[in-house]
């Protein structure tokens, strides 16, 4: 008997039906151990030591995994075939010879890209060894990742107070979110005007010409300025006599694109469906672990995290013969069709995601899908499908017009597009390709070229030009893919780690940087730019494709990265606040200082007349305040109006929606120093609501604002226990709550949509994963050493900043005080002082002492973070 390691229960189920009784298949659940957040669990002195923790749910798998090993034959590890996957493998591997549970057992690495019965006993058939290269990447990105968080975050919190912790790559894709902010903010708009005739063929067909040349200058799309030149030419050609001067059919071919990566999986699910980064990859992962389909289990779709865009030789053939019986052979080409990426560092070895059988059409697996899975196959399907049909032919015919009044001419130009084989498109249209065919134009009915056209209207529209759009999640990813920053397996993780620090708000399916993000982004390009540019990071990342080759040392890498990173950090170590603020205020000038509606200078204190406004930092994050502070008590929310201010000036009228319809009392949305809220009535009894993450004054309406303060709302009685079943917004965000169960739902608006039906499998599967109330104990940040009454005496960061921990007891640091230097004395100063003991006991010097020694040893640089980087 032979245990097989893979790392979810749901691939394991698959597998144990394929291998049969000689195998005894088990699930890892992910990564078995991680980096403690701590310090110094990565050691620069030591080599680039690593100490590595195995948490105790991890602890039990593992054990079960050494009981099976004592009756078997030998260990197989079938983790997925990517650098995350070889790192489980590996780790899983070492903690066995730590615990001596291997011996002389033959141990087997296999790999597969689908999980189906034919390439998972192919697979069985030709194992290797743990692919070290791979591992050694996946160090280096584990150390260059905790180096840079935890060596940076604590300058973070000494130099800008809110900001909770930066990360390598994080930094990196926030930057790119905050500078498209910029980029809206600094937009001009510009105004311009399109002329188009509405035409007539002699046999009384219609179309539209638009106009490109006038008095022989070439129009450009914004050289029609104003009303006034839109108008002159107008009138121009309304006195005009039109005649088609050429008419041109080309025949022109459109060709497919390649199987979806990664990154266009999530782009095209984004845009056809609306699913989110994080939901596509959901899916994806059930449909590549294994659905039961009938009676037969088996995986629907290759491996989900790849960048590569080839199939398989089989997979292309077999794409072939579905075409030929599914649409005809005259869509198969003659010849297959191979594509390569373009793509910074794809890992070619990947295939592209597609079906493992395309004879499962998505009508005939529907059946056992639900709606989204449904979905996702056959967009999955249909593309891989598309990307070996052939070409469609489409013929482009373009009209060239001219129009003469007088002694002026104008020339105007119709286009339009006609699909004669439709191909592949048959099969797949892409959302963009779409759009393109509009701008095309649709047929243009029969024009000869010298006949005279008639004039039915001249329209001159006006327009104006618009910023660049906000980054969705896909298109963040694209943009991401395009710079090369990130890895398929990191792209989710990313978003959302952005999220979750609350630097970046997804509204309407756009990414916005929250008022901290931006401060993070300005302060990194303002002091840290090599560590935010976009050339650094893709370079690290080549950097790590080339450890995977086996082309560069691991330990290399982060010694080079090491030494001018703990230099820049070391040079602003006596950096003083005013030097950030400054620098803050000049980079975010149009958040920091909006124009005022006066017109005046937006810098001039508008409460005082005297004082400079300046950006401060305080306990909770950054605020606009006055510099004749504490005569004059101006603040203002960063990023909010003039009319938005909190003291004296009118800015803090509180705007009516309306009554409630029971109380006949006003409802009112307000800005208050912790953020914008809702409110019923005045005075002590008025009830009020916070506003949720993502919603603003601007957009909070009426109905908002009484659905807000009716809160929590009931969902309805369980099926089970009877129970009510009750939404809610927490002070941890939206909830569900019943019989003393908690579970988080993804945002606000699912409290005031979410059915029962949905509402009762949340709420199962808050259950499933075991007890747990919410929040958990913030890791430890630093172990200070063991109190004299026995326990450990840790520092960790809160929800309300860093606080020392002694059993029961947390003592919040002094404002301003370092977590990083908090030593073991002052530690128990402020636990006997939280525990109200009147002359209590200090540690003696002896323990103290043997308490700080290790401590002691640890580079000075490794700091402390808030939490652990991405």
């Amino acid at each position: 008997m032979n245990v097989v390691v893979v790392e979810s229960p749901a691939k394991a189920k698959t597998i144990n039906k394929y291998l049969g009784s000689g195998y005894t298949v088990l699930a890892s659940f992910g990564h078995v151990r991680d980096l403690p957040a701590k310090d110094g669990s990565v050691l620069p002195d030591d080599d680039f030591a690593m100490s590595w923790e195995v948490d105790a749910a991890s602890s039990k798998r593992l054990g079960d995994i050494v009981k099976a090993l004592k009756d078997s034959d030998g260990l197989i590890l079938a983790t997925d075939p990517d650098r995350e996957g070889e790192a489980i493998s590996w780790h899983v591997l070492e903690v066995l010879r730590q615990k001596k549970a291997i011996g002389t057992k033959p141990v087997k690495r296999v790999v597969f890209n689908a999980i189906t019965k034919s390439a998972v006993l192919e697979a069985m058939a030709n194992p290797r060894d743990i692919d070290m290269p791979l591992v050694d990447a996946y160090l280096a990105r584990r150390a260059l990742d905790y180096l840079f968080g935890f060596t940076l975050s604590p300058v973070l919190w000494r130099k800008l107070p809110g900001a909770r912790s930066a990360g390598r790559v994080q930094s990196v894709a926030l930057r790119l979110v905050a500078d498209r902010e910029s980029e809206i903010e600094r937009f001009v708009r510009e105004e311009y005007w399109n002329i188009a005739a509405l035409l007539k063929t002699p046999r009384n067909d219609g179309f539209e010409a638009r106009l490109v040349t006038f008095d022989g200058k070439k129009l450009g799309k914004l050289d029609i300025k104003n009303g006034e030149q839109a108008g002159e030419m107008r009138a121009m050609l309304e006195g005009a006599a039109f005649k088609a001067a050429s008419v041109e059919a080309k025949p022109t071919k459109r060709n497919p694109g390649p199987p979806f990566t990664t990154s266009t999986l999530q782009q095209a699910a984004s845009g056809q469906l609306g699913f989110s980064a994080t939901r596509t990859m959901q899916i994806a992962q059930r449909l590549y672990e294994g659905m039961d389909l009938g009676g037969e289990t088996a995986g629907l779709i290759t491996y989900m995290r790849t960048d590569g865009v080839q199939m398989a030789p089989e997979a292309v053939e077999a794409a072939r013969q579905t075409i030929g019986k599914v649409f005809g052979d005259k869509y198969v080409p003659d010849k297959p069709r191979f594509y390569s990426t373009k793509a910074k560092n794809a890992q070619e070895a990947h295939e592209a995601v597609r079906p493992t059988d395309f004879n499962r059409h998505p009508k005939d697996v529907h059946q056992f899908l639900d709606a989204d899975q449904a979905k996702l196959y056959e967009l999955i399907w249909k593309r891989a499908i598309a990307s070996q049909m052939q070409s469609a032919d489409i013929e482009r015919t373009t009209v060239e017009i001219e129009a003469q009044n007088g002694s002026r001419q104008a020339q105007l130009r119709a286009t339009g597009s006609v699909v004669k084989f439709d191909g592949f498109l048959g099969a797949y249209t892409d959302h963009r390709e779409e759009e393109d065919v509009d701008e095309d134009g649709g047929r243009l009915p029969e024009i000869r070229a010298g006949e005279a056209l008639a004039r039915e209207k001249i329209n001159a529209t006006q327009h104006s030009t618009e910023p660049p759009p906000r980054y969705s999640e896909a298109t963040l990813i694209k943009k991401m893919e395009e710079i090369g920053i990130g890895r398929p397996s990191t792209y989710t993780a990313i978003l959302k780690t952005l999220v979750d620090r609350e630097y970046v708000v997804v509204e309407k399916r756009k990414l916005i940087p929250e008022t901290k993000g931006r401060l993070l982004t300005a302060f990194l390009e303002s002091f840290f730019k090599r560590y935010v540019e976009f050339d650094f990071t893709a370079g690290l990342e080549e950097k790590l494709d080339e450890i995977s080759d086996g082309k560069l040392k691991w330990k290399d890498v982060l010694r080079d990265f090491w030494t001018d990173f703990f230099g820049s950090v070391d040079g602003i170590k006596e950096l003083r606040v005013t030097n950030v603020l400054d620098a803050l205020n000049d980079q975010l000038g149009p958040l920091v200082f909006p124009p005022r509606e006066d017109g005046g200078d937006p810098r001039v204190c508008q409460l005082c007349g005297t004082g400079t406004l300046s950006l401060k930092l305080g306990k909770y994050g950054a605020f606009v305040g006055c510099s004749n502070y504490p005569e004059c008590k101006f603040t203002r929310q960063l990023g909010g109006s003039e009319a938005s201010s909190e003291n004296g000036n009118g800015g803090d009228e509180p705007k009516v929606l309306g009554k409630d319809p029971y109380t006949n009392e006003d409802v009112t949305v307000r800005g208050g120093r912790f953020g914008p809220y809702v409110q019923r009535g005045e005075g002590k009894e008025a009830k009020r609501a916070s506003l949720p993450k993502g919603w603003t004054i601007e957009s909070t309406d009426h109905e908002k604002a009484l659905a807000l303060l009716s809160l929590p709302r009931d969902v309805g009685q369980h099926p089970e226990s009877t129970k009510m079943i009750s939404a809610g917004i927490g002070r941890y965000g939206p909830y569900l709550s019943h019989d003393g169960t908690y579970a988080n739902l993804e945002s606000a608006e699912d409290v005031f949509s979410i059915g029962l039906n949905r509402a009762v499998t949340v709420l199962a599967e808050k259950l499933a994963k075991g007890p747990g109330r919410g929040r958990s104990t913030p890791a430890a940040l630093k172990e200070l050493g063991e109190h004299p009454d026995g326990g450990p005496i840790t520092v960790r960061d809160g929800k309300y900043g860093p606080y020392v921990n002694w059993a029961k007891v947390n003592a919040t640091l002094p404002k301003g005080k370092d977590p990083a230097t908090v030593t073991v004395e002052e530690a128990l100063l402020l636990i006997t002082e939280k525990a109200g003991v009147k002359g209590g006991k200090k540690a003696p010097a002896r323990k103290a002492a043997a308490t700080k020694k290790p401590a002691a040893k640890k580079p000075a640089a490794k700091k402390a973070a808030p939490k652990k980087a991405s």
